[in-house]
């Protein structure tokens, strides 16, 4: 179970983070994401998964287009809570920006994230 609860962090990094096509991100976040899930930046809070695709397509508009994200150490899970180190830029040697996704999973998916900026 942990292996796939890693699997899903990581797939979250890259197919809704790093997703710049926002029908292709809806459609990851509906796989990865329950239904009724929350996404939790500095001061920001929304839930479902329109919310969560709007407020990633926001992100995404503001960074340069050869910018993505990158796992920058394994991630940890703790029964249902898991931890993904990640940092964000052109490439991973010339990283721009570091973070840290907290993920509290609910029958498989990803119930709710949070996400810190360092």
């Amino acid at each position: 179970m942990n292996n796939n609860l890693a699997s899903l962090m990581e797939e979250n990094l890259s197919r809704v983070w790093s997703e710049r096509n926002a029908s292709l991100r809806f459609n990851s976040i509906q796989t990865i994401y329950t239904a009724d899930s929350s996404l939790y930046h500095t001061g920001h809070q929304i839930s479902g998964h329109e919310a969560i695709n709007e407020s990633v397509n926001n992100l995404l508009a503001d960074m340069p287009a050869a910018f993505t994200f990158f796992k920058l150490k394994p991630v940890v899970i703790n029964n249902i809570i898991g931890r993904l180190i990640w940092g964000m830029g052109p490439n991973i040697d010339s990283l721009v920006g570091k973070g840290m996704d907290i993920a509290v999973f609910e029958e498989g998916k990803i119930k709710s994230l949070y996400v810190f900026l360092d």
